[in-house]
C-alpha cells in the first residue's frame, strides 16, 4: 500500500529539519556531553570555567574542552571571558532550541495524522 502524497511530503521535510537539527542530536548524544551539559544546567552560577567542569564530571580538562567544543558547534552551549578567564553555560539564546521545539511539534503532527489514517497498518490488514 502506498502511502498518500501529503504524508510522503511531510514526512520528507521532517527528515530534512531532522537534518539540520543533527549536529545537535550528535553533541547531545555523547554521554559525556550530556554530563558537561546538565553540570552547567544544575550550576548555581551563570556560568563555570572547563577547570570548574572537569571537577563536577570527573572528566580531564582537554576531555572538557573537546566536549565543549562539540556543544558550542551545536549551539547548545555559549562561553563568555572575563579577563583571561573563560565562562560557558547553557545557550538560551541559541537557535537549537526553538529548531529543536518545532521539530518535535512537527513529529507529533507528522504521527498524530498517521494514527487518524490508520497507520501504521500490519501485514494481517492487507
Amino acid at each position: 500500500m502506498e502511502a498518500c502524497p501529503e504524508c510522503v511530503e511531510a514526512r520528507t521535510a521532517l527528515a530534512e529539519e531532522f537534518r539540520r537539527l543533527r549536529p545537535l542530536f550528535v553533541a547531545l548524544g555523547d554521554e559525556n556531553r550530556q554530563r558537561v551539559f546538565l553540570a552547567l544546567l544544575e550550576a548555581d552560577q551563570v556560568g563555570l570555567r572547563a577547570e570548574e567542569l572537569a571537577a563536577r564530571t570527573h572528566l580531564n580538562r582537554p576531555a572538557v574542552s573537546r566536549h565543549l567544543s562539540a556543544l558550542r558547534a551545536a549551539e547548545a552551549v555559549a562561553m563568555y571571558r572575563d579577563g583571561t578567564r573563560t565562562y560557558y553555560y547553557p545557550n538560551a539564546a541559541g537557535n537549537c532550541w526553538a529548531a529543536l521545539r518545532t521539530l518535535s511539534g512537527h513529529i507529533c503532527a507528522v504521527t498524530e495524522a498517521a494514527a487518524a489514517e490508520g497507520y501504521p497498518h500490519t501485514e494481517e490488514e492487507f
